[in-house]
């Protein structure tokens, strides 16, 4: 399989990983299979989570190509549920741990799809391509919770103006209508520098595939997966992804505030369950100009000590 997509940031996320010979790993989100290529390149054996089904279709395809026993196994699955999953596969420990949060290439590029709207397309969204869909939830919540989700998850600060236009517009049914909408009613002239349907759309996206709770308890699975010395590494594309993979490694390496006369002091007893919190990496220019769909990620990583998790299975 050749991945139709450049991985961002892949030399990084795999030197974060150091994935030898033998270790398993978890790609929690395998998009187009690019670290899982290279971790299986690397001896790993690799336990890839994707709820899209055309993903795991490709992969299916792919790893019919890999040894027997296979070195790639295929959860289609929410990478929340990964702890679930390996559980069923007889695995309670990992080595490493990816994760690349947010909407994939392939997505993005497909215009049936519905996640964007540089072509026009039914108003989807839906990752796993099941459940309510940008339509569905456009089409019948109230006015104020459009503007909540606007506001909250695309940081838009014109969100009832947005909503108030969304709900007159109604019933929408393509990328290219919402577009309009939003355009008209924030006022957009071709050739501004940054389309200000860009924030909706995040938005609307993030809250029909309730991507910053996938986030968090993903996170919190990776705690509960990682052996003694198991490495994790997050890559985010936006402010809202990052600000929960920074607070999450803040607090389990210790290294949060302790306290302040506004704020209870930190529990100094609890063990920090991670270490080796490196500072945050960017793309270089290099790699910005051969991807500009990196110039926004960060990648955050660290290693799992011997601590016991905070929190149990769910």
């Amino acid at each position: 399989m050749n991945a139709p997509h450049i991985p961002v940031l892949l030399d990084e996320v795999i030197a974060a990983l150091d994935p030898q010979p033998g270790d398993v790993i978890v790609d929690a989100t395998f998009g187009a299979g690019g670290y899982t290529r290279a971790l299986l390149d690397a001896g790993a054996t690799v336990h890839a989570f994707d709820r899209d089904p055309d993903a795991i279709a490709a992969g299916r395809a792919w790893s019919e190509t890999v040894e027997n026993p296979p070195r790639l196994i295929l959860h289609p699955r929410r990478f929340s549920e990964m702890v679930a999953a390996l559980a069923e596969a007889g695995i309670a420990r990992v080595d490493g741990v990816v994760m690349d949060i947010g909407v994939s290439s392939m997505q993005l590029d497909q215009a049936e799809r519905g996640f964007a709207f540089s072509s026009d397309g039914p108003l989807d969204m839906r990752m796993s391509q099941e459940g309510e869909s940008a339509a569905d939830f456009l089409n019948n919540a109230p006015e104020a919770a459009i503007a909540d989700v606007l506001y909250q998850l695309g940081e838009e600060r014109q969100s009832r103006r947005v909503a108030r236009a969304i709900v007159a517009a109604r019933p929408l049914s393509t990328t290219g209508e919402l577009a309009r909408v939003i355009r008209k009613s924030l006022g957009y002239r071709t050739g501004a520098p940054k389309d200000p349907a860009t924030r909706s759309f995040q938005a609307i996206r993030i809250h029909v595939n309730a991507e910053l709770d996938e986030l968090q308890a993903a996170l919190d699975g990776a705690e509960l997966l990682l052996g003694e010395g198991g490495r994790l590494a997050v890559v985010s594309f936006h402010s809202l992804e990052d600000r929960i993979v920074k607070r999450f490694l803040r607090e389990a390496s210790r290294t949060e505030p302790r306290g302040s006369r506004h704020l209870p002091a930190a529990n100094d007893t609890a063990e920090p369950v991670f270490a080796k919190v490196g500072k945050a990496i960017r793309p270089s220019d290099e790699e910005t100009a051969r991807n500009p769909r990196a110039r926004s990620a960060t990648l955050r990583a660290a290693v799992r000590t011997a601590a016991p998790a905070r929190k149990e299975a769910a």
